[in-house]
C-alpha cells in the first residue's frame, strides 16, 4: 500500500508536467524594460507626494520664515522647498507633508518652476535680507543618467528590433525545428512522422490498386529485411515514382508503404524546396537527406515532384541560372553521386511524367516506375466499400455493386467526394439514411451540377432541345457500337440545357468502328434539328469539341486514316509541349484537316441518314421528353424495341466470363454514367469549362489508356 500510494502523486505529475504552460524569455525583457522606465520616470523623489506652489506663495512662506532651505535646480528651472519642523504644524502646510517612501531620505515639500534665473536669485536673497532669514540658499545642476541612457540607446534597440522583425516574417517559419530563423532558412521543411506514434495508416486502408500495392509491398521488405537481399549481392532500390492520374491514390499509397515498414518517414511537397533566396533549394535537399540517412532506415516522399524535377533546359529562356536547376541537380546527386545514402528510399508522386527529366527517370535514381490507374469495377466496388463506412445511417437495399456500375472513370478521391454529397443530398431531403437515389443524385450534381428547373425558356428552345436530345438517343440506340444509354433530360443543369447520359463499356483498346459510332451518336443532335426544323444551332458546342478532338485522334494519334497512313505525331515524353513548330509539313498539315473535316462530315450525314429513317419514332420520343422531361432506358425500349445487339464477352484471367443479360439499369429515376456523359448542350458558343473537360476526359479516357497499354 506504501509504494501506491508514493507513485500515484509521481504519476500524477508525469500525466500533468505537459500540460504546463511553457516559459516565454520575452517575459524577462518585458520586465526589465518595465524597470527601466520606472526607475526613469518615477525614480529618486517620484515616489513621494511633492506639493506644488507659485512663486507668489513661496515668497509669502519666505517672508513669514517657514522655509529652511531652498534648492535652486539652474539646469531644470525648478525651485525645491523645504519647510522648517514648525511650519510642518501649520495647517496651510498640512497638503505639503508627505512621508518619503524610501527609509531615510527627505524630500521637498513643495516644488514650483520660476523664470529669469538671476532675477530670481536676486530676489530671494533681498527678501532673506530684508526680514533677517536663517534660509539656507543652495544651486545644483542634476543630471538624469537613466534618462541619457535611454535616449543613446533607444535608437540602436529600435533599429534591432525591427530588424529581427524583418527577419522573421521573411523567413516565414522555414526549418524544421529551427524556430523559423533567417539564419535556418536553408534547412529542409520536411514533416517528420514517427513510425510509433504518428503513422497508422497501412494496406488494408488502401482499397484497390491491387498491381501498385504489390510492388510497393517489395519496397517494405527491402526495409524490413535489408541483409535478406544483400547477401546476395543485390542493392536495394534507390527510388520510386508513383505516376497516375489526379485523385488516385499515391499520397496515400506512400504513406501505407511508411506505415508498415515501420520507419521514420519524411513528407514534402517539391514546391518546398523552392524559395527566393538563391541556393536555399540545393541547402534544403542536403539537410534533407542527411537527416534522413542519420535515422536510416528511412523513407522520403516527394510530392508533386513534377515542381522541381522537369527536364532542364527546356523553360529557362533567359539563359541566366535557374534556381530550380540546381534543386534538382542537387537532388540527382543525393540519389546517385559520389556521397551515396544507403538504406534511405525515395518515394516520389506525379501526374506529370512525361516532363521529368531523363537524368531523374534513369535507373539507379528512380529504379522503378508505378503505375497507379484509375480504379476498374471490381477495384471500385472497394473502395465504395471503405468510403461508405463513415456514413452512419445506409439504407438496407444499397448496392455498392451497383454503384461501381454507375461510375466509370471515377478515381478514389471522385468516390469519395460521390460518398459525402449522397449523405449531404439525404440531408438536404430530409431523410433519415442515404439510399440509392441520393447517390445517383449526388453523381448528376457532381458531374452536371444543380439543377434548374425554373430556368427561363421559350417554347421554341425547349422544343429544339428536346428534337436534340432525342437525336442523341436515337442515333446511339440503332448503332451496335455506341454507348448503352441510360437517361434523357431536357431540364437544365450547370451551364448546359440538356444532356444525355450513358454507361460505357470499360473497354482497353478502341477499334475505327466503335470510334465512328461514338462520333455519329454525338452528331446525332444537330442531325435532328436539321431533320425536324432544316436549321441548326450554336447548342452543339461540346459536341461538336468532342468529335473533333476524336476525329484528330484517329488521324494523327492512332494511325487510324488510309490517306494520312500509320502515322503518330504523338510524342509520349512531352518534349513536343516546348516546340514551336508542326512535326509535319504544310502540305500534310492540309490534308490532315481535310481528313478530320471529312471524318466528321460522313458520320453527320450517317446520323441525318438514321434519323430519317426513324423519323417517327424520333417525334415520338421527342414529344414524350417535352411531356416528361426526363425518360429512361424502358421509355426507349417502347418505341424501339429492344436493342438487337450481345454485349461482349469478358474474359479475366484468361478465363472467359458470361456477360449479364440482365441489368440493374431501368426503372430507376437516375442512373447516370458519369464520367461519359455524351451530349451536353449549350445555349450559347461557350460552355461550361469544368463540365466540358470531366465530359472530354471520360470520353476520351478509354481512347487513350488504350494507346498508353498497347505502348
Amino acid at each position: 500500500m506504501a509504494k501506491q500510494t508514493n507513485k500515484t502523486p509521481n504519476s500524477s505529475k508525469k500525466t500533468n508536467k505537459p500540460n504546463k504552460p511553457k516559459f516565454n524569455s520575452y517575459w524577462i525583457y518585458i520586465g526589465i524594460i518595465l524597470i527601466f522606465l520606472g526607475v526613469q520616470f518615477f525614480g529618486s523623489s517620484g515616489f513621494s507626494d511633492i506639493a506644488k506652489t507659485s512663486p507668489a506663495e513661496f515668497e509669502d512662506y519666505l517672508k513669514s520664515g517657514d522655509v529652511e532651505k531652498l534648492v535652486i535646480v539652474k539646469n531644470a528651472g525648478v525651485a525645491e522647498v523645504y519647510l522648517t519642523p514648525e511650519a510642518k504644524e501649520k495647517t496651510m502646510h498640512k497638503k505639503a507633508v508627505g512621508e518619503s517612501v524610501f527609509p531615510g531620505q527627505q524630500n521637498p515639500n513643495y516644488t514650483f518652476e520660476f523664470g529669469d534665473l538671476s532675477n530670481f536669485e536676486t530676489n530671494v536673497k533681498e527678501t532673506i535680507d530684508e526680514n533677517n532669514l536663517k534660509t539656507r540658499l543652495t544651486f545644483e545642476s542634476r543630471s538624469d543618467f537613466w534618462g541619457n541612457i535611454l535616449v543613446s540607446l533607444l535608437p540602436f534597440v529600435l533599429i534591432i528590433g525591427i530588424w529581427i522583425f524583418i527577419m522573421r516574417r521573411m523567413s516565414g517559419g522555414a526549418g524544421g525545428g529551427a524556430g523559423g530563423q533567417i539564419f535556418n532558412i536553408g534547412k529542409s521543411k520536411a514533416k517528420l512522422f514517427d513510425e510509433k506514434k504518428d503513422i497508422k495508416t497501412s494496406f488494408k486502408d488502401v482499397a484497390g490498386l491491387e498491381g501498385a500495392k504489390e510492388e510497393v509491398q517489395e519496397i517494405v521488405d527491402f526495409l524490413k529485411h535489408p541483409d535478406k537481399y544483400t547477401n546476395l549481392g543485390g542493392k536495394i532500390p534507390k527510388g520510386a515514382l508513383l505516376v497516375g492520374p489526379p485523385g488516385t491514390g499515391k499520397t496515400l499509397l506512400a504513406k501505407a508503404v511508411a506505415g508498415e515498414a515501420g520507419v521514420p518517414f519524411f513528407s514534402l511537397s517539391g514546391s518546398d524546396f523552392v524559395e527566393m533566396f538563391v541556393g536555399v533549394g540545393a541547402s534544403r535537399v542536403r539537410d534533407l537527406f542527411k537527416q534522413a540517412k542519420d535515422k536510416s532506415p528511412a523513407i522520403i516522399f516527394i510530392d508533386e515532384i513534377d515542381a522541381i524535377g522537369r527536364s532542364r533546359g527546356k523553360s529557362n529562356f533567359s539563359g541566366s541560372n535557374d534556381e530550380r536547376e540546381n534543386t534538382l541537380n542537387q537532388l540527382l546527386t543525393e540519389m546517385d553521386g559520389f556521397g551515396t545514402n544507403t538504406n534511405v528510399i525515395v518515394l516520389a508522386a506525379t501526374n506529370r511524367a512525361d516532363v521529368l527529366d531523363k537524368a531523374l527517370m534513369r535507373a539507379g535514381r528512380f529504379d522503378r516506375q508505378i503505375y497507379v490507374d484509375l480504379p476498374d469495377l471490381r477495384e471500385r466496388k472497394e473502395i465504395f466499400d471503405v468510403h461508405l463506412k463513415p456514413l452512419k445511417k445506409l439504407d438496407d437495399e444499397l448496392d455498392t455493386d451497383f454503384l461501381a456500375k454507375q461510375t466509370p472513370g471515377f478515381s478514389g478521391a471522385d468516390i469519395a467526394n460521390v460518398c459525402n454529397e449522397a449523405a449531404l443530398v439525404a440531408a438536404r431531403k430530409g431523410n433519415k439514411s442515404v439510399g440509392k437515389q441520393d447517390f445517383l443524385d449526388a453523381v448528376d450534381r457532381i458531374i452536371g451540377g444543380l439543377e434548374k428547373k425554373n430556368k427561363i425558356m421559350t417554347l421554341d428552345e425547349k422544343k429544339a432541345i428536346a428534337y436534340h436530345e432525342a437525336g442523341h438517343a436515337t442515333v446511339s440506340w440503332m448503332l451496335e457500337h455506341a454507348a448503352p444509354l441510360v437517361k434523357v433530360t431536357i431540364v437544365p443543369r450547370g451551364q448546359s440545357l440538356g444532356a444525355a447520359w450513358y454507361l460505357p463499356e470499360e473497354r482497353l483498346i478502341v477499334r475505327t468502328e466503335q470510334m465512328l459510332d461514338e462520333m455519329c451518336a454525338t452528331m446525332g443532335g444537330r442531325a435532328a434539328e436539321k431533320v425536324i426544323f432544316d436549321k441548326i444551332s450554336t447548342g452543339a458546342l461540346s459536341d461538336l469539341e468532342k468529335v473533333t478532338k476524336q476525329a484528330k485522334a484517329m488521324v494523327t494519334i492512332y494511325g487510324l486514316n488510309d490517306k494520312v497512313g500509320n502515322l503518330t505525331y504523338y510524342d509520349s515524353s512531352g518534349q513536343s509541349e516546348y516546340n514551336f513548330t508542326k512535326p509535319y509539313s504544310d502540305k500534310t498539315s492540309e490534308l490532315i484537316d481535310e481528313e478530320i473535316s471529312n471524318i466528321i462530315e460522313n458520320q453527320y450525314q450517317r446520323a441525318i441518314q438514321i434519323l430519317n429513317e426513324n423519323k417517327d419514332k424520333l417525334i415520338e420520343l421527342a414529344e414524350i421528353l417535352l411531356d416528361k422531361e426526363v425518360i429512361f432506358k424502358d421509355d426507349l425500349e417502347k418505341i424501339f424495341g429492344e436493342r438487337p445487339f450481345k454485349k461482349p464477352e469478358m474474359v479475366k484471367n484468361g478465363k472467359q466470363t458470361a456477360p449479364k443479360n440482365k441489368e440493374d439499369l431501368t426503372k430507376t429515376k437516375k442512373e447516370t454514367d458519369p464520367k461519359s456523359d455524351e451530349s451536353k448542350d449549350d445555349k450559347s458558343d461557350i460552355t461550361d469549362e469544368k463540365n466540358g473537360s470531366i465530359t472530354q476526359k471520360s470520353e476520351n479516357s478509354s481512347l487513350k489508356g488504350a494507346s498508353d497499354k498497347e505502348k
